[in-house]
């Protein structure tokens, strides 16, 4: 996977109990400069300067900042469409789908550039442009939510618009995300029951399956998604082991054999929140050397092994047949 496609959401600092929740921040969403006959003289100006750009007719807003990788100038640019379509749309809707997902903070993997809306009634014949998607859904109350006071899906319908919809690395990743927000299962199962018979169903059966909430990072959830693929046993999750440094907590791995998975991103080896990263390199590694001496394997994974499932499948069989014959 190329490092453009790395999320911009961090995993939270290591380590967090099972079973922790992990609070969202919604996205900020920019307000559109409006467009107005006697502004004509001044948004032509400015955007020839490049001072402004359109994202839909008579909206405009600055352009997105050219840092932090493809990934993040792509959410960036999708916040000003929904904040464009969010001044343009006049009848009743709900930012659902992809769209809600990014509203309500949770982690993504490669964000479509489509502004996901839902509503009641059937959008006229003309296009509406290959910026806005409309769902002709009617989305019944207890499914709606208000988010900086936009309304948005719930977590829960969010969950299963996307696990029907989107291919199943991408969905997996947004469904890990919402449960580890505190999504409820038993709203989503209720969700899931209510669309039975409809596109997509069945494969976000085998996401709301496969998502768990302490999946810490959305490396993690790619990882999983790929071992499914290629029919591996499900690891457990944040693996607690004890160890002479004390308990260490793995976050993938299948106990039995004594087998993990460890996958870092490299914020956390690049200073601010995370702390100073030569000290951070030394308890890694500490705590590596002490896992191993607990009699584990562990596999060392980073985004570039994403890159290449195939390579990744084989390092993990390899380990568990190294597992099976030691026992």
């Amino acid at each position: 996977m190329p490092n453009d496609d790395v999320p911009t959401t961090a995993r939270p600092t290591r380590p967090r109990r099972p079973g922790d929740t992990a609070p969202v921040r919604p996205r900020d969403v920019p307000t559109a400069l409006r467009f107005r006959d006697d502004r004509r003289t001044a948004v032509e100006r400015r955007r020839r300067r490049g001072e402004l750009v359109r994202r839909r007719r008579g909206r405009y807003f600055p352009p997105v900042a050219d840092d932090g990788g493809v990934a993040l100038r792509r959410e960036r640019t999708v916040l000003q469409l929904v904040g464009a379509v969010a001044s343009t749309l006049r009848t009743d809707f709900v930012f659902s789908h992809e769209t809600a997902a990014l509203l309500h903070g949770l982690s993504h993997y490669r964000l479509g550039e489509q502004v996901h809306v839902s509503q009641a009634w059937k959008p006229p014949a003309r296009p509406s442009g290959r910026q806005l998607r409309r769902h002709p859904v009617d989305v019944p109350p207890g499914d709606r939510t208000l988010v900086g006071g936009r309304p948005v899906t719930t977590l829960e319908r969010t969950l299963v618009d996307c696990a029907r919809s989107l291919p199943g690395d991408r969905s997996l990743v947004i469904a890990d995300s919402a449960l580890r927000a505190g999504a409820d299962r038993r709203r989503v199962d209720r969700v899931l029951a209510e669309a039975a018979g409809r596109p997509g169903v069945r494969r976000a059966r085998r996401i709301v399956a496969l998502a768990d909430a302490r999946a810490e990072s959305p490396g993690e959830s790619l990882v999983r998604w790929h071992l499914d693929e290629h029919g591996f046993a499900p690891p457990d999750l944040a693996v607690p082991v004890l160890t002479e440094v004390g308990t260490c907590w793995v976050d993938l791995g299948w106990p039995d054999r004594r087998v993990g998975i460890e996958f870092d991103g490299a914020v956390k080896y690049s200073g601010g929140t995370y702390g100073d990263p030569s000290r951070r390199l030394v308890a890694e590694k500490r705590r590596h050397d002490a896992l191993v001496e607990a009699g584990w394997i562990i596999l060392r994974l980073v985004w570039a092994d994403l890159t290449d499932p195939a390579r990744l499948v084989d390092r993990v069989s390899r380990a568990l047949a190294s597992a099976e014959v030691r026992r």
